[in-house]
């Protein structure tokens, strides 16, 4: 049976979050309704809004969902209703990357994640007054009590764990430390730098932390983000507004350049400033995500000395064994994420919404 729920809806690109009452279609046979104890807020989540990407509008967004399952469709096997979970990104299944341990290449990513609004079989998960909207987001919709999720976007974890406090698990946080673990993989004496000092950035500074790098280097323009990221692990900082980010990293590093850079602002200008930090061999990761359609240029000769620039999806995780690793090491207070952490009643959004973007915020997280 269809469901009625409360939810956040955009209307058009640019416009704020409005509450509605939506109707979720029933479960296909390989989904689950979910209520909502928490969701986070990506500024993917504010791109999409804003029109920034084709995404299908009057629409339901919200992709770093955790609650608990109520109902399972028929095919449903790795969860049952009463567990708890935390929702992330959906995936074919069965495509090469898929069955290669990375479903956050999936060749269907796109459509059935960031723009298609739809399930693959172009039916709607979502709709109002009898006329569809754009849903399925991440395989989720989560800024709403209850969500209809794909089956491969959901993680049963720790039912001691608060929900609260990881929900971010989903996208931001799995971002920043798997690009850490899953592809800077730093080594005994290793030297990090993290450019930014948001979620994702600071998620980075986190991880790093838990590895043998020596040196970790936070960047940012904020002083007080840049004290909690020594807080966090950090051993040294960079306020990128008074200080040189070249020098000051040739300083930091005796000149030999950095082991490992993830640049999670998407500002151009930074990267190219990441990539001449690198030392031999040093790999920069790409996870701040411009416009579609932007460009950076780089020192070709620059690279020649073993340099690489990765490209980075949701940490490269695989999301039913990383995200229940995290959910451990927050319980275990290894992993402090509750310092990101603000919380707001969801039908506060819109102040959440404004708080993120002002920097008040770090990680704003929804409660119902």
């Amino acid at each position: 049976m269809s469901l009625t729920t409360r939810a956040a809806v955009v209307e058009t690109g640019g416009a704020p979050f409005t509450l509605s009452d939506v109707t979720l279609d029933e479960p296909g046979p390989r989904e689950a309704v979910v209520r909502m104890v928490a969701t986070g807020l990506c500024h993917t989540d504010l791109g999409v809004a804003s029109g920034g990407l084709p995404f299908p509008l009057p629409g339901v967004l919200g992709h770093e969902g955790a609650g608990v399952v109520e109902a399972v469709g028929s095919a449903v096997t790795g969860v049952a209703p009463g567990d708890h979970v935390v929702l992330s990104f959906t995936s074919c299944g069965d495509c090469r990357n898929c069955d290669g341990g990375h479903p956050a290449y999936c060749a269907t990513w796109l459509p059935l994640n960031l723009i298609g609004g739809r399930r693959a079989d172009g039916t709607s998960t979502l709709s109002r007054d009898g006329e569809p909207l754009g849903g399925h987001f991440f395989g989720q919709s989560s800024f709403a009590e209850r969500a209809l999720v794909d089956e491969r976007s959901l993680v049963k974890v720790d039912p001691d764990v608060p929900l609260e406090s990881v929900a971010p698990l989903g996208c931001g946080v799995q971002t920043g430390v798997g690009a850490v673990w899953n592809v800077l993989k730093p080594v005994t004496g290793a030297t990090i730098v993290v450019l930014g000092a948001g979620a994702v950035g600071l998620s980075a500074v986190m991880a790093a932390a838990l590895t043998p790098a020596t040196t970790i280097v936070a960047v940012d323009r904020l002083g007080e983000r840049l004290a909690l990221a020594k807080e966090l692990g950090a051993t040294h900082t960079v306020d990128a507004g008074e200080q040189d980010l070249g020098e000051a990293l040739a300083a930091i590093t005796g000149g030999r350049g950095a082991d490992g850079v993830v640049e999670t602002t998407g500002n151009v200008s930074v990267l190219r400033q990441g990539v001449d930090a690198l030392g031999a061999r040093g790999t920069l990761v790409v996870v701040g995500a411009p416009p579609f359609g932007t460009e950076v240029s780089l020192d070709v000769n620059g690279l020649l000395g073993g340099k690489r620039v990765v490209g980075l999806t949701l940490g490269d995780a695989e999301t039913q064994s990383f995200i229940p690793a995290l959910v451990r090491l927050v319980k275990e207070g290894r992993l402090p994420l509750h310092r990101l952490i603000s919380t707001y009643p969801f039908t506060d959004i819109d102040q959440a919404v404004r708080d993120m973007g002002s920097g008040k915020a770090i990680k704003p997280v929804l409660t119902f």
